[in-house]
């Protein structure tokens, strides 16, 4: 293979340079490659894209394709010449160049290939234009799905133990590794701390809040994969221990039930593994133990008291913590007392209506007795009197003239309290009299009008 050493490339370069600015014709060639940096998988194909362009008149286009690894000399590939390919001899079933452009095809990729490749196009007319490009080429073998390990894998108690989880893969070149928990990126914390190339993860100390699904996500620039779900056993609890019932009325931690019921209570708490429960009955400053498990059934007619204290206590044999709940089951007849209740609303209610009604029609008695008062109406009978009752006024009071005699006139009959009744007339200011039982009777009148002359007298006038 042909060398290219490093002074010549420069020596090039700076006759190109010399050449510009002096002739100004170095600009007219132009090379395009879409990135100097790009990816392959090894044992896969790669093409290497490289476009030419130029506005002078050429009678010969010459390519060249270098390679060079790092702190050693460039070796010749291949080169052409009017599109007349001479390829090195140990390459030429590995290099191909596609024209009618400058670009590579390297097949297959092997990890031996990494390095850069550079290109040189040199274009010769009424005289001689060059440029060159220069492409990084990285091999990456694509990563393999990556396996967690737990340590310990029989779990940890929170508070106490820690966890360590390894994520490794088999093949892949460049791997980077991501944790992942219930599908979400997972970052540093106060308990979680990775490694340096973040491939292990330390969750210390354990708590219940570490519960979840853990993966590792392992990429490379050419693939990524995830691992399985992986959930750690962590051992906890108990909390929120809580006491429930399928009857009576629960307020706080007294239960009420009605006689006769029979009342299943549950007894329940968070915890991993399961608690161990046992209900303690208290008794005159005396505690025993009456069932063990989650439940309890208490018959409400044979209970001896009518107010009964019991303990729920839960119990976690792994992490050695216990908690303990108390409540009172009072028995009494709920269901007569709920219709006593009913029944007292009922009579409140009727009183409230019954005096409302008493309200209503006094009121209204009281309105029409102010509006048809009795002298009202004796008035009224008064003013609707025949003529001949006037007569009869006018004979008895001896005048002739009706208009002396008009006036009131009350006749009162009192009874003799000695040996008979009297009979005495006195003008009263008042028309109101007030009538004893003893009392006789009681007249009044009013004249109103002046009876209507004789007709004798009439015709005397004319």
């Amino acid at each position: 293979m042909l060398s290219w050493s490093p002074l010549a490339n420069l020596f090039w370069d700076l006759q190109c340079k010399l050449y510009f600015l002096l002739v100004g014709i170095c600009s007219a060639l132009k090379l395009t490659v879409p990135s100097h940096t790009i990816h392959g998988i090894e044992g896969q194909p790669l093409h290497l894209s490289v476009d030419y362009d130029f506005n002078a008149t050429a009678s010969e286009i010459q390519i060249i394709w270098l390679f060079e690894r790092s702190q050693s000399n460039p070796k010749y590939l291949l080169g052409s010449v009017n599109q007349r390919v001479v390829p090195d001899l140990e390459y030429q079933h590995k290099f191909t160049l596609v024209p009618p452009n400058a670009s590579l095809r390297i097949n297959p990729l092997h990890l031996s290939d990494e390095g850069n490749y550079i290109v040189k196009v040199n274009v010769h007319g009424n005289g001689t234009i060059a440029a060159s490009e220069k492409i990084q080429v990285a091999v990456d073998v694509p990563v393999t799905k990556p396996t967690v390990h737990t340590e310990p894998s029989s779990g940890v108690v929170e508070y106490v133990g820690n966890i360590t989880l390894k994520c490794t893969v088999d093949r892949g070149t460049r791997v980077a590794y991501q944790w992942m928990k219930n599908g979400k990126r997972l970052h540093a914390g106060p308990n979680y701390t990775f490694s340096s190339n973040n491939a292990t993860l330390l969750i210390v100390p354990v708590v219940k809040e570490d519960i979840g699904n853990y993966s590792c996500l392992v990429s490379n620039p050419v693939s990524a994969m995830e691992s399985e779900i992986i959930a750690p056993t962590i051992y906890y609890g108990p909390y929120g221990l809580r006491v429930k019932s399928d009857k009576g009325l629960n307020i706080g931690a007294v239960f009420t039930v009605d006689v006769g019921e029979v009342v299943l209570f549950a007894c329940s708490a968070d915890s991993n593994p399961p608690n161990t429960y046992s209900w303690i009955q208290r008794d005159d400053n005396t505690t025993q133990v009456i069932k063990y498990g989650p439940h309890l059934e208490v018959v409400s007619d044979q209970v001896a008291q009518k107010t009964i204290d019991y303990m729920c206590c839960a119990f976690n044999n792994v992490t050695g913590r216990r908690d303990e709940t108390h409540f009172t089951v009072v028995v009494m007849s709920v269901g007569l007392e709920k219709l006593a209740q009913k029944g007292k609303s009922l009579s409140s209610l009727a009183v409230i209506t019954g005096i409302s009604l008493f309200l209503i029609l006094a009121m209204a008695f009281l309105f029409l007795w102010k509006r048809y008062r009795p002298h009202k109406v004796i008035q009224q009978k008064l003013q609707s009197r025949a003529e001949a009752d006037y007569r009869k006024a006018q004979a008895f009071s001896g005048h002739e003239s009706a208009l002396d005699d008009f006036g009131i006139y009350e006749f009162i009959t009192f009874p003799d309290l000695t040996s008979g009744s009297r009979v005495s007339s006195q003008s009263v200011p008042g028309p109101d009299f007030v009538t004893d039982q003893n009392m006789l009777s009681t007249v009044y009148e009013v004249i109103r009008h002046i009876p209507e002359q004789p007709q004798q007298d009439h015709q005397q006038c004319i």
